[in-house]
């Protein structure tokens, strides 16, 4: 996979968690201390791939993610498939 990003994605705070699939969450545990998943779980992020809203966390578990710099998600526009 090329570092190249074709799309740069803002990502935006909510007030709630949003439903992410058990597979995605069962699978980045290991990634990130329960406190920081507990805050990236109110996180979303608009997908340019599949055209709406999703959970960064699946964002995060994407084949096309890149890289998270500074609450911009670096995307390479790929197919919008889980990397699990």
């Amino acid at each position: 996979m090329s570092t190249d990003a074709k799309f740069k994605v803002d990502i935006v705070q909510k007030d709630k968690p949003l439903k992410i699939p058990k597979e995605v969450t069962g699978a980045l545990k290991g990634a990130a201390s329960p406190k920081m998943m507990g805050r990236m779980k109110k996180e979303a992020i608009f997908c340019p791939v599949a055209n709406e809203e999703k959970p960064f966390l699946w964002c995060f578990a994407c084949k096309s993610f890149i890289r998270r710099v500074k609450g911009v998600v670096d995307c390479a526009g790929g197919p919008a498939e889980l990397n699990i």
